[in-house]
This record gives structure tokens, C-alpha cells and sequence, in this order.
């Protein structure tokens, strides 16, 4: 009686996980789990995820899975568990069964910075790993850029060239270790080693890589550092002769440069920085975060980011970043300096030239890189995909509130972060959709590409790639779309492009769909704009939408980018756009802000005013017959040239030396000024559905403070933008707006924007898991085309 009501009490359950639980110390934890609750049985990794066997009493085998979610590892990030009765077997003990392979179900986990655990480990001196340049455990270090399939086991990743050492193996075997089953652990004695070469790719022969590439640097050498997901070109961010080095080497005149500094306490000598900036700085993610700057910040940090008011700056995310900063602090013992400011602060830059892809193997560096870097530190652990850093911002300085497990992106709506540039870190971290649909590989816009793979109700946004203005970016495309599809074993069912005929990504969605005897979805690109943030906040209704870039072509094959929609999933109708300008000489106008200012005044009947208030612009004169013959000035709705045309006027900047410039420095201005009500009567809304601004450029036309002109289009801007959503509503009964496209990445106009709609009781949606700007369109692409089969 007593062994049959025994057996009786005993449960065996099959426990499937999903999510991204591979590569995060999943498995041990959850040995260390059924041990503690005195659980017979097994787990293993599969192509789903984890698949787990547990028998012990009912009670026990509930808990383990109620604490599956609950207590999960820091980066795991588990969507489902599922269990269903199994049939008891004589089991005694729990064991980690090798991995199952077949086709993929789940996720690759981002690269992680490294963990307080290794930081006390690499600065601890009577520690094996004390200043090991690739210490990592199950809870940090590299991941997507070293996995070559899945699941993710050591022999399916570019550490599979290290064999393990006895006492790393001890480790990697032992379940109560940190480095249980640490797929890239490694020790100096075992693991992947640092190189120095010379500007000619020579090796130096220095008996610390790490201190030899400080001195080269506090020296004034450029050199390329080899990272997680490829090369950074540094400097000392405090030598301005450095500094303009790097300009001249890498043709980047004017284009602000990220810096690297040792931690938040140094931070705070250049910047402002808030509760929610801090955490997002400090976040296992570790991006670039945009900084308000202190007065002062552009004469200690000469030519870093001139004219701009924000500061690009991240923290150290790898090994070799913080060793760094622990040889320039003297190699203190333990971590207590990592809370001290620190003097030590370096330009880190994506090393690639001439707006290419980031450098990603050893020879391409001594290649792509030569004439530009003085130096190269290498080591011998393969970069499988290149990833460059992210970028991002805080919308609202009132910071926000992430769970322990949470990303830096899954925070309440006060004062999250939003993407500039989406990369290390976060790719390819899934966005989860509303609903499943069919397999679609999404190709992207020309600018900022990144590519999009569905499966099922998960969207794999990749990486950035950046502009298709060169064959390398083009290649980059096509080898990120085959290595994402390889990787998550996804073979597509429907291929998504922009509607450009002539986009690189375009030709590409066109020639694979041929190919493959698979339907191709041509997406408008404003329409992609709203999809993508619908696809992100989980809408599948109709919504309204505001629409607001450079350009896209539109269904007329016209010049939109100034666009209120109104989208319905696969659907979408135009309502209204910005009253359009005249491009004077075509795209050329888009890099010379003088150009729209010369066709404001020509539509303000002022076009005789061109050549005196442009003396500088050979031009100019040819301009003003362009626009007054109506030759080669096809219009445009664009915000972005709407904010280069009140730029222009404003003299804040003639010749853009990069995309974006002017709009970027006129919202510096407005910044610097400060607050100011809307022009009365700065706007009219047209009955065709059209916003007309040139009431609002005819009184800037002669204001010559440019901090005022700044700040009154800014507020006038985001006014009629609120007043041309309501009347919309009044039409449509719509109470639900989504805003998308890169000019939201303007913090005065995205925040002025949404406070007055939000004052007017609207549901305001923005990008949070995706950019805003082109960055996001592969999304947007890929949720209409699952609606569109």
C-alpha cells in the first residue's frame, strides 16, 4: 500500500521552453533548479529551445515550472512554456542530455557586456583570468557574432578552434559553476590571444598588447581595435590633433564621433545625465546613448561632435575595453574604480571607411584599413557576423523602469529609449507580432538598410547594415539575408521590398523571389513607416498615421515624406501631405540646405532675393532661373526638406557635410533657446488635405536669430502636425496615431508631438523595439506582406 500510494504521488512532465533561452545558462539552471527540488529527469537544447523531462512529486515538478519564468537567467528572455504529461520511468538523478539538432525554432542571444562576476574575476590579481582580454561566463560575453547554427553548442561557434584546458573543462563540466556549459569559456592558457601590428600589418613584438595600445594612443596614434562584431578606429578623444587625423583619414569631415569613457561618474563631466540615461549607459546592452552636453564638453573634447548638442557616448562592453581603462587607472586591484571618474577618454568609431561596412576579418583590416590606422590590435577568435554598435537615446529625461530580466527596450513609456541605429546588443532579439503568418524576407529602403525575417509571430529585424550607395554595403545585404536565414533556418515564403524600382534591395527582393518561384509584395515606403510601428505595438486595426522623412517615393512616383495615412494593415490611404516645395537641381538639394531655402523664398514671391542672400553659392543664380522656369525642381512633400529649407534661412548651414546635418544643428538651436508658443497663424490646412507651412517660413525668412527661428519652427511644426491629425479624427472617428519615419528622431518635434496629441486624447504609438527612420522599414514591409497573402 504504502509503494502504490508512493508511485501515485509521483508526476512526469515533458516541458517544452521557448524563447531565447540558448546560450544563457539556461540548462544549468535549470539542473540546479531540479536539484533543489529533488527532480529526476533531464534537459537538453533543441532547435525549439529547451526541451526538459521532469518526474518527482506534483508539487515539486509545479514549482520547477512556475520558476522557469519567474527566476530565469538574466538573458534569457522566455516567450512559453509549455508542459504535457509524460509516462513515469525509473530515472534517478538529473542530467544535461547533448543537444538535439533540427530545424530552428528559437533564437540566438545578442552579445552581452561583460558581468560584475568577470569584472571582479579580470582585476583580481591572485585570479587565473586577472587582465584576460576574453573572460566571459553563461551570464556575458560574445554570442550572436561567434554562433554559427543553431543550437548553440561550443562545436557550432568560432570558439571550436579552442579546446578547453583541464581546469576550463572542470569548470564548463561542473553544474554548481558559473561556467557550466559556457559555451565560449576559455583561459590565457587556452583561449584566443592578442596581437600587435604596425601600420604596414608587420607584428610587433610587445610584451603587453594592452599597454603597448595605450601608449600609441595617449601618443596620438589612430588604431584599429579589433571587437565583438568587428574594428573600431580610436583615438584620444582629448587630442584634437588626433582627432582631425581620423576626420581626414576616414573622410569624415563633419559627422559627429561616439566616445568611450570608463564609466557614468566620467560620463557626468561632459554631460548631463539622467536616472534613465545612466541605466540605459550601463545596460548589459551597452549602446551608444545621445547626451545633452555641459558647457565646456566641446573644448575639452575638441572636434568630437562640433556644433551638435547632444554627445554620442558609450561604456566599455568587452574585456579589452575595460582593460584599457584599468591600465591607464594604474592596474588597481579589485573594481572599486570603476565607480571613480576616470581622465581617460577615447574616440571608439565603426572602422568603415568610406560609409562601408564595418571591418570584420583580420586581413580586410590590414586591407580596408591601411593609410588610415597606425596600429592594429587583433586576436585570433573569428568574427562570424559583423554587427556594429547601436545607437540611441532617451526620449523623456525622466528615465524609466526595467524589470530584472527585462532589455532596455521593454521599460514603461516614460522616458524609454528609442533607436537611433539597432545592432550589438539587441540583434537578433525577436519582435513579437500580433499574429502568425507566413515566412517573409523584407528587404529594406537604401538608407540605413536592415533586412527582416518572419516565422510564425516573430519578426528578426538584423542588424544595421547601412546605405546600398557602394558594393560592399550591397554585398553586406545579401550575405546578412542568407547568414539570418541560415541561422534561424527560416526559407521564405514571401519576399517584401520598397516600391523604388531601383533600390539595390529592390533588385535583390526581385532576382531571390525569381529565383525561387516565390510572391514578391512591393510595400510604399511611408506606408512601411506606420506598419512598422503598428507591427510592434501589436495593432492590427486601423489607425492614423504621420509619416515624416527625407524621402520615399510614393504611389505617384513622386517625392513624398511629409504624409498623414491612414493604415489598415496591407492597406493604406493617403489623407494629406505637406504642402510641396520645389527641389532645385533634384536630389543635389537634399545636401545643400540653401537650395530649399532659395525655392522657399520662390514660392514665398521673393525668388529676386536668391543670389544677395546666397553670395557664397556660385549657383545661385543658375537656382533662381531653375525655379523661375520651373526646370529641374521636381516637388517634394518632405519634412526633411521643410526643416532644410527653415535651416537654410536661418544661415545655420548652406552645405550639409553629411545626411541630416542642417535639421540636426537647427534642433541644437532650438534646444539652446529654449521653449516658445506655436506662430499664431504660422499654418493653414488645406482643403484637399494638404499642411501649408510657407506662412511659418514667411516670418523666418527675416528673423536673424536662428535660436528663435529654431525653436518657433519647432513648436509651430509640431502644432499643425496635432491640429492636422484632429481634423483627420473628426473625419475618420480614428483615436489611435502612429508616428514613423526619421524625422521623429528630432527629440523637440517627436516629444512637442505627442504632447499635444496626447493634450487632444489621442493613443500616441512610437518606435520602441525599432528605429523610427529607414532602420525599422524591413518591419514595416514584412507585416503588410504577412497581410497581404
Amino acid at each position: 500500500m504504502k509503494t502504490a500510494a508512493l508511485a501515485q504521488s509521483l508526476v512526469c512532465r515533458r516541458i517544452r521552453v521557448r524563447g531565447q533561452v540558448q546560450g544563457v545558462g539556461f540548462r544549468p539552471f535549470v539542473y540546479r533548479l531540479a536539484q533543489e527540488l529533488q527532480l529526476a529527469g533531464w534537459v537538453r537544447n533543441d532547435a525549439e529551445g529547451v526541451d526538459i523531462e521532469a518526474q518527482g512529486a506534483a508539487q515539486a515538478v509545479d514549482a520547477l515550472i512556475a520558476r522557469l519564468e519567474t527566476e530565469a537567467p538574466p538573458l534569457a528572455s522566455v516567450t512559453s512554456v509549455e508542459s504535457s504529461e509524460a509516462p513515469l520511468t525509473d530515472a534517478h538523478g538529473f542530467e544535461i542530455k547533448v543537444s538535439l539538432h533540427g530545424t530552428a525554432n528559437t533564437s540566438v542571444t545578442p552579445d552581452t557586456a561583460t558581468c560584475p562576476d568577470c569584472l571582479a574575476e579580470l582585476f583580481d590579481p591572485a585570479n587565473r583570468r586577472w587582465r584576460h582580454a576574453f573572460i566571459n561566463c553563461t551570464h556575458c560575453g560574445p554570442r550572436y557574432t561567434l554562433t554559427l547554427r543553431l543550437p548553440y553548442d561550443r562545436p557550432h561557434t568560432s570558439m571550436a578552434a579552442f579546446e578547453m584546458c583541464p581546469a576550463c573543462r572542470a569548470e564548463y563540466d561542473a553544474p554548481a559553476d558559473r561556467r557550466f556549459h559556457a559555451q565560449p569559456n576559455a583561459c590565457p592558457q587556452c583561449g584566443p590571444r592578442l596581437a600587435l601590428r604596425d601600420a604596414a600589418g608587420g607584428p610587433l613584438t610587445v610584451a603587453d598588447p594592452i599597454a603597448e595600445t595605450l601608449a600609441r594612443l595617449q601618443r596620438g596614434e589612430i588604431v584599429a581595435i579589433k571587437g565583438l562584431g568587428g574594428y573600431h578606429l580610436a583615438c584620444d578623444a582629448s587630442n584634437a590633433a588626433a582627432v582631425a587625423r581620423l576626420r581626414e583619414r576616414k573622410n569624415r569631415e563633419e559627422k559627429p564621433f561616439a566616445v568611450m569613457m570608463a564609466n557614468a561618474a566620467s560620463v557626468e563631466r561632459f554631460t548631463e545625465v539622467d536616472a534613465g540615461e545612466r541605466l540605459l549607459l550601463e545596460s548589459r546592452e551597452r549602446p551608444v546613448v545621445l547626451l545633452k552636453k555641459r558647457a565646456g564638453c566641446d573644448a575639452a573634447l575638441p572636434g568630437v561632435a562640433p556644433g551638435l548638442g547632444e554627445l554620442g557616448v558609450l561604456l566599455p562592453c568587452t574585456p579589452i575595453q575595460f582593460l584599457f581603462f584599468h591600465e591607464a587607472a594604474g592596474r588597481p586591484a579589485g573594481t572599486a574604480w570603476l565607480a571613480v571618474p576616470q581622465r581617460l577618454t577615447l574616440v571608439m568609431t565603426s572602422a568603415n571607411p568610406g560609409g562601408e561596412p564595418i571591418v570584420r576579418g583580420d586581413d580586410e583590416a590590414l586591407a580596408r584599413l591601411r593609410g588610415i590606422a597606425d596600429a592594429y590590435l587583433l586576436h585570433d577568435r573569428e568574427i562570424v557576423t559583423r554587427v556594429d554598435d547601436s545607437v540611441m537615446r532617451v526620449d523623456c529625461r525622466s528615465g524609466f523602469s526595467p524589470t530584472r530580466n527585462s532589455s532596455t527596450a521593454d521599460c514603461r513609456p516614460e522616458g524609454r529609449p528609442t533607436f537611433i541605429r539597432r545592432a550589438r546588443g539587441f540583434t537578433p532579439k525577436a519582435i513579437k507580432l500580433a499574429r502568425p503568418g507566413p515566412a517573409v524576407l523584407a528587404t529594406g529602403g537604401f538608407l540605413k538598410n536592415t533586412i527582416c525575417l518572419t516565422r510564425g509571430d516573430e519578426a528578426f529585424l538584423s542588424q544595421h547594415i547601412g546605405d546600398l550607395d557602394n558594393a560592399p554595403t550591397c554585398r553586406a545585404l545579401e550575405e546578412t539575408a542568407q547568414r539570418l536565414m541560415e541561422l534561424l533556418e527560416i526559407e521564405p515564403e514571401i519576399v517584401a521590398h520598397d516600391l523604388h524600382p531601383d533600390f539595390h534591395s529592390t533588385r535583390f527582393a526581385a532576382d531571390f523571389a525569381r529565383e525561387r518561384g516565390l510572391k514578391s509584395v512591393a510595400v510604399q515606403h511611408h506606408h512601411a513607416h506606420i506598419a512598422a510601428v503598428a507591427a510592434e505595438h501589436g495593432v492590427t486595426g486601423p489607425l492614423l498615421g504621420l509619416a515624416l522623412d527625407g524621402v520615399g517615393m510614393g504611389t505617384d512616383k513622386g517625392s513624398w515624406g511629409g504624409e498623414l495615412l491612414q493604415v489598415d494593415n496591407e492597406r493604406f490611404a493617403r489623407l494629406g501631405h505637406l504642402r510641396e516645395l520645389a527641389l532645385p537641381g533634384g536630389d543635389k538639394a537634399a545636401r545643400e540646405p540653401w537650395r530649399m531655402a532659395a525655392a522657399a523664398l520662390f514660392a514665398l514671391g521673393r525668388g529676386g532675393e536668391i543670389r544677395a542672400r546666397f553670395p557664397q553659392q556660385r549657383a545661385a543664380g543658375a537656382v533662381a532661373m531653375m525655379l523661375g522656369g520651373n526646370a529641374h525642381t521636381p516637388p517634394t512633400s518632405s519634412c526633411g526638406r521643410w526643416f532644410d529649407a527653415a535651416a537654410g534661412l536661418a544661415g545655420v548651414r548652406e552645405v550639409a557635410a553629411f545626411e541630416g546635418q542642417a535639421a540636426m544643428l537647427y534642433e541644437s538651436q532650438s534646444a539652446q533657446y529654449g521653449e516658445v508658443d506655436a506662430l499664431d497663424g504660422g499654418f493653414v490646412l488645406g482643403e484637399d488635405g494638404t499642411l501649408d507651412l510657407l506662412p511659418l517660413l514667411a516670418r523666418l525668412a527675416d528673423e536673424r536669430n536662428a535660436g528663435l527661428s529654431a525653436a518657433l519652427f519647432h513648436a509651430t511644426l509640431a502644432e499643425a502636425l496635432a491640429a492636422w491629425v484632429q481634423r483627420a479624427a473628426q473625419e475618420s472617428g480614428l483615436r489611435r496615431v502612429a508616428l514613423g519615419g526619421g524625422c521623429f528622431l528630432n527629440r523637440i518635434l517627436g516629444e512637442g508631438v505627442r504632447r499635444r496629441l496626447q493634450a487632444r486624447g489621442f493613443e500616441v504609438l512610437e518606435a520602441r523595439r525599432a528605429p523610427p527612420n529607414d532602420g525599422g522599414l524591413g518591419l514595416g514591409q514584412a507585416w503588410v506582406a504577412m497581410q497581404a497573402e
